[in-house]
């Protein structure tokens, strides 16, 4: 059974969904797990990570009661304010929750040197000592920040939503991502997911993704990379089916077990299938 490890949802009455807007027209409309299963389940994909959209304690907590009781939610990455005095106690509530499995700060537009604040680290120390995987939703100048992170955080697993979204076609952009990436990918206990690499293409193809996922494959290693779809969101540039089946082209076959499943299972924590 293959397992989604990057999916969303949201609902646009509810008042904390601040995004997406109708700017992003393709997917500006309420996504539900009946809507997820309809592309996933006949494709092989029995169960999915569920990861936050919204700054919000409230997405949080839908999240989580979606997932209660519901098998095709295997686990769920939420949110909270890790600058919050109270940061470390509203994890620990967090970590008591079923099926929460991960934490995701939303660092894509901050500052590069985010990770770096002395005020992260009491979240960060609280997530390592209740097995939260630390989601990190960046871009390519946040890599070394994250990387001392990593030296800062050694029991903290670490895994790197969208590759840390290159500017795919970009001069120069492969051979700098590539060092940027490569300290953390050095660590064990940094993984990193192949998901929404086709909506960071200038012209998304599978031609345009491929040098990357190669290199992922390298750095990572077919043990520390997970396979997302990032849905719904990969449906602004392609689709659910598509991109599964060229990450299913592009990772050898040997390796599948692991990329699509096996990863995801010992990254969260979500045991073997029954």
């Amino acid at each position: 059974m293959t397992i989604d490890a990057h999916f969303h949802l949201w609902r646009l009455d509810r008042p904390e969904c601040r995004w997406p807007t109708a700017a992003e027209a393709a997917i500006h409309r309420d996504y539900g797990i009946a809507d997820f299963a309809a592309v996933a389940g006949p494709l092989g994909v029995g169960a999915g990570v569920l990861v936050q959209s919204q700054e919000a304690a409230a997405d949080t907590e839908w999240l989580l009661e979606l997932a209660r009781g519901d098998d095709r939610i295997a686990a769920v990455v939420g949110w909270t304010d890790f600058l919050a005095d109270d940061a470390p106690a509203r994890i620990a509530a967090l970590a008591a929750r079923p099926k929460l499995a991960g934490l995701r700060p939303m660092v894509q537009d901050r500052a590069a040197d985010w990770y770096d604040e002395p005020e992260c680290d009491p979240a960060l120390r609280a997530m390592a000592e209740h097995s939260l995987v630390l989601d990190a939703l960046i871009r390519p100048q946040h890599l070394p920040a994250l990387d001392r992170l990593a030296a800062r955080h050694p029991q903290l697993r670490i895994v790197i939503d969208h590759a840390a979204k290159p500017p795919i076609g970009k001069p120069d952009a492969f051979a700098d991502w590539r060092a940027a990436i490569a300290p953390l990918a050095a660590r064990e206990h940094g993984y990193c997911k192949l998901s929404g690499l086709l909506t960071e293409c200038d012209e998304p193809s599978a031609a345009a993704v491929a040098p990357y996922v190669e290199a992922l494959l390298q750095l990572f290693g077919p043990g520390r990379l997970v396979w997302g779809s990032d849905w719904p969101v990969v449906e602004v540039v392609s689709s659910y089916e598509a991109w599964l089946a060229m990450a299913r082209a592009m990772v050898p076959e040997r390796f599948h077990h692991a990329v699509f499943a096996g990863n995801a299972r010992r990254l969260y924590g979500l045991g073997e299938a029954s």
